[in-house]
């Protein structure tokens, strides 16, 4: 099956490509142009003040406009309409029922994505790529806006986390056969993913901490160890676990990690249970518990060689974390639209909502974050394309940091305006808080974030003969 209509085999292509000799040279986008232009004017992650400067160019492609306006409409004529039967269908189920699909949610889910396909709507995600539509990062933020205000529209178009990172990395770094295997059915929609990175009993927002070890012992690799919130590991079409392990205690520390590719139906791999956000469980996709008691894998299972889990990081926590980020405009969208429709539609004492207290102020600053927020995704995104993933680093960690935070923010002043009926499981706003309030740890917390962006402002400093603790206005 093509995962393109009418067009040429993705699939068939990505199976053909060979394993890259480096993540990190992998993770470069192929168009050499703009990187030029960057490089001729000498940026390397730096805040200049040109106006010449090919990051300030924040246009979406002429070529992918029309693909934005065709998603906008798939989204009200037929996501829209479909999640609406979806989530009802699931309503009332209870304990193991919970982790199947209700009899109808997965026709409903399966008919909307095999339209998605025939008109074209599929991959958009993988930047530069042969296996979708080859967009930039920066096209697909408008695009990602877009799908972050309907909670099945990502899905709908095979854009959905933890996939879309999982299939990047084998999209990248798999072989053949790994591809074959996996990216082939994750790029047609047929199975999800998951990656099985954080650990209960260390602080894995630091990597260097992941202690769930690998041994190799003839032709396979044995993994033991314990791990938990695994997200999408819950779901009976989950099938595959990208997995953070040590394998190499006795290298320099970015090179003790490793990633590989564990089936999740491998014996050995136990699922506990599932864990809770904000008293949710998420079923059916899920947050899981697991344990690797003796897990056997074929050492071909290794993605990319032993000891580069953090050089294949470098290919899949870029894109993954802004794409986070947005899809969070668009549901800072959402929030703002329900908040001033929700002024305008009730009065209290003799006035709209909007028009008491601090309504209306709340509304005018939620939609300068909007803006703001947008203009620094697209940026980070457009940073992405010219720099590439790792060179734009700063911009990622600086979006990551203010982007939930300040959804967060819209969001609670949204639930505010709705009163008690806010906080219920009538309207979407309750889990769309604690969607952005988890997003604030996930993928790494604010304080890493921070940490890195800060570092790198403290180091622009570094040999400096002025006096750092004098404030710089600007720079060139």
């Amino acid at each position: 099956m093509s995962t393109k209509p009418a067009a040429k085999s993705a699939v068939k292509k990505a199976a053909a490509k060979p394993a890259a000799k480096s993540a990190a040279k992998s993770a470069k986008p192929a168009k050499a142009s703009p990187k030029a232009a960057a490089k001729a004017a000498k940026i390397e992650s730096a805040f200049g003040m040109d106006p010449n400067d090919v990051l300030n160019d924040l246009r979406m492609s002429d070529k992918a406009v029309p693909l934005y306006e065709h998603v906008k409409r798939f989204i009200a004529e037929t996501v829209e309409p479909m999640s609406e039967k979806y989530f009802k269908l699931g309503e009332g189920r209870v304990g193991a029922d919970r982790w199947t699909y209700a009899p109808g949610q997965l026709e409903l889910l399966n008919g909307a994505k095999e339209k998605a396909k025939k008109e074209g709507l599929w991959n958009f995600f993988l930047p530069d790529a042969e296996t979708g539509e080859g967009l930039s990062n920066l096209d697909y933020a408008f695009i990602a806006a877009e799908l972050g205000k309907n909670p099945l529209a990502s899905e709908t178009m095979n854009c959905s986390a933890p996939d879309t990172g999982n299939m990047e990395v084998l999209e990248r770094v798999g072989t053949p056969a790994q591809k074959k295997q996996w990216l082939e059915p994750l790029l047609n929609g047929e199975i999800r993913s998951a990656y099985a990175m954080t650990e209960v009993h260390h602080a894995s927002s630091d990597a260097k901490n992941v202690a769930t070890s690998a041994v190799l012992k003839g032709n396979h690799w044995v993994i033991n160890g314990e791990k938990h919130y695994i997200s999408g590991a819950g779901s009976p079409r989950c099938k595959i676990l990208i997995t953070m392990v040590r394998t190499s205690p006795n290298a320099a520390p970015h090179k003790q990690q490793s990633m590989i590719l564990v089936p999740k139906d491998t014996p050995g791999v136990k699922i506990v249970g599932p864990m809770h956000v904000f008293s949710e469980d998420h079923a059916p996709h899920g947050h899981m518990h697991i344990i690797f008691d003796n897990v056997k894998v074929p050492k071909e299972n290794m993605l990319l060689g032993e000891g580069r889990g953090f050089e294949i990081s470098q290919v899949r926590l870029g894109p993954g974390r802004i794409h986070h980020c947005m899809r969070s405009i668009g549901a800072a969208e959402k929030a703002l639209d329900m908040m001033v429709g929700r002024g305008l539609s009730r009065e209290a004492f003799g006035k709209k909502l909007l028009w008491l207290g601090g309504n209306i102020e709340h509304v005018s600053r939620a939609r300068i974050e909007i803006e703001a927020m947008r203009l620094m995704v697209l940026k980070a995104a457009k940073a992405m394309d010219v720099l590439g993933n790792k060179e734009a680093r700063i911009w990622v960690h600086m979006v990551k940091a203010m982007v939930p935070e300040k959804v967060c923010q819209i969001i609670d002043q949204a639930i505010q305006m709705h009163g008690a009926l806010g906080v219920s499981q009538h309207p979407p706003l309750a889990k769309m808080y604690a969607q952005q309030r988890t997003l604030r740890l996930a993928d790494g917390p604010d304080e890493v974030h921070h940490l890195v962006v800060g570092r790198n402002e403290a180091r622009m400093y570094e040999g400096r003969e002025e006096d750092s603790s004098m404030p710089v206005v600007f720079r060139s």
